[in-house]
């Protein structure tokens, strides 16, 4: 993982106070809550100790901190990552692939993707193939870039503004939950240089807001309205799994449902 270059300390007792920092912990309430002691948690944040695997992964978990951030404070200590200490078994990374494909698959005549942690699409089924292509979809492998750049499928967003307020503060929880990672800060650099995007995140959203966000889309003579769930693998110690994330669509009406139920192949 390559480290943020607007962190400003990528060293192991930066990257420690850091996320101490953020979880609003004391060093003696990280102390009590990882079970060392006060005084080598002092020694870790001002260099004058160095950490073993065992007393990271002690802060870790204490820290809650994602997968890809624990790997980040490992390389950051000089240690490997525990993604290249231990590759996957293939049976699990089998059974991983088969069931992201039942989800998807059994979610026709539906729209469903696979996408990473920056909505980078892995998989998609059928469904969610025909429904962007007649949106007017470029083909960007990017779901955020494919929908907030200027052309045909921003166009037939009715609620454009809504949805895009969404995607960043989606992504900018990411960058939240993993402020090391350098593709996510990338991409909400490249994003927001788009036309309107960086105006509307700076321009404060309407107070009243539905419960439920529905993306509304004009296709033809018809208008759409669809609400999202957003699945992720639990309780995963590796990365890549981590990382993952199955979002369907579905129907907010049945008129929505009924197009797609005659229209999608």
């Amino acid at each position: 993982m390559r480290y943020n270059p607007n962190t400003p300390d990528p060293t192991f007792p930066g990257f420690l106070k850091s996320w101490r920092n953020r979880r609003r912990l004391s060093q003696l309430d990280l102390s009590l809550q990882s079970g060392m002691s006060q005084r080598h948690i002092s020694f870790l944040e001002t260099g004058r100790s160095n950490p073993s695997r065992f007393a990271i992964a002690q802060l870790a978990e204490a820290l809650e901190m994602p997968a890809a951030e624990i790997d980040a404070m490992l390389l950051s200590a000089g240690f490997a990552a525990r993604s290249a200490q231990k590759a996957w078994d293939d049976n699990i990374r089998h059974a991983v692939d088969v069931s992201i494909d039942h989800i998807l698959q059994s979610h026709a005549p539906y729209p469903a993707l696979s996408v990473d942690r920056v909505w980078n699409v892995v998989k998609a089924n059928d469904p969610a193939k025909q429904f962007l292509a007649r949106a007017g979809a470029r083909g960007d492998p990017n779901l955020f870039r494919e929908l907030l750049t200027p052309g045909p499928i921003r166009d037939c967003i009715i609620n454009w503004e809504e949805v895009a307020r969404a995607l960043l503060r989606l992504l900018e929880l990411e960058l939240a939950r993993r402020p090391n990672d350098t593709e996510a800060h990338e991409l909400l650099t490249d994003l927001l240089k788009l036309k309107d995007v960086k105006a509307l995140r700076d321009t404060p959203a309407p107070s009243a807001t539905a419960p439920v966000l529905t993306l509304k889309f004009q296709i033809g003579e018809d208008v759409l309205d669809l609400f999202s769930l957003i699945a992720t693998i639990g309780m995963s110690a590796d990365a890549s799994l981590d990382d993952l994330r199955i979002e369907t669509l579905l129907p907010a009406n049945d008129a929505t449902r009924a197009w797609f139920e005659n229209t999608v192949l």
